[in-house]
């Protein structure tokens, strides 16, 4: 069996590309998905197993959310599992990538486990702030609703402007273009919107004021950046049609 160094140059190699990522995606989460997926490898997991494990965590952390009074310890605590199975979830398709044993059932199952996710984790907010606020008004209510509907509606836009964009590129009559350069100013810009940085507002839950206003915060930029993206996929779909 290959060492961990050696396991690590690999996946170094077998990295998709830095193209619409963010700073923290591309500089903490991958390189730590890097050595989980390593780690994984010299165990013996297949990427669906290590796909299980991100599920593992996430939901561990989201139940806590719904089920344990906010706290400082109770924040550290979700940050650390959310944080966790964000990067065995980036493990796992680097797993695959190094062995070789991806696969449509890889892919499905990790999107599934990323759209329970998402719906789990606003719905955890939710009760939440049900439970353990008192006397939430309709509007606190509402708002883990509204991020709900938002986070859903850009992962399902998203999946669509890829698959459809794939299968444009299969019977298109020419061959793709070299890939775009990385621009360090849009990963810079796509912080906002990063999954990890969305994590990290969970640390707030020992102030409920701090977390109430972070996570509203978060819900604007990620409306805003939900328009940007609708308009900017709907467009790139345009031009597939027309060329």
């Amino acid at each position: 069996m290959s060492g961990t160094g050696t396991v690590l140059r690999e996946l170094r190699g077998a990295q998709k590309s830095s193209k619409g990522v963010s700073l923290y995606s591309r500089y903490v989460n991958r390189p730590a998905g890097r050595l989980l997926a390593a780690g994984a490898f010299r165990v013996g997991l297949t990427p669906n197993q290590v796909t299980c494990v991100s599920a593992l965590f996430t939901f561990a952390a989201i139940a806590a959310v719904a089920l344990v009074e906010p706290s400082w310890w109770l924040g550290a605590a979700v940050w650390a599992g959310l944080a966790v199975g964000f990067a065995f979830d980036s493990a796992d398709g680097q797993l695959a990538r190094l062995t070789g044993r991806g696969g449509p059932d890889g892919e499905w199952l990790d999107h599934v486990v990323d759209c329970a996710k998402m719906v789990l984790v606003h719905s955890a907010v939710l009760v939440s702030f049900q439970r353990f606020d008192g006397a939430p008004g309709l509007g606190l209510l509402l708002l883990p609703l509204g991020f709900l509907f938002v986070a859903v509606l850009t992962f399902c836009a998203g999946l669509l402007r890829e698959q459809l964009g794939r299968a444009a590129a299969r019977t298109g009559p020419d061959a793709p273009g070299p890939p775009a350069p990385v621009s360090r100013t849009r990963a810079l810009a796509l912080l906002p919107a990063d999954y990890g940085i969305f994590c990290l507002v969970f640390a707030l839950l020992g102030a409920p004021g701090a977390f109430r206003a972070g996570y509203a915060v978060l819900a604007a930029v990620h409306a805003v950046f939900l328009v940007a993206f609708l308009v900017k996929w709907f467009r790139e779909l345009r031009a597939l049609r027309a060329g």
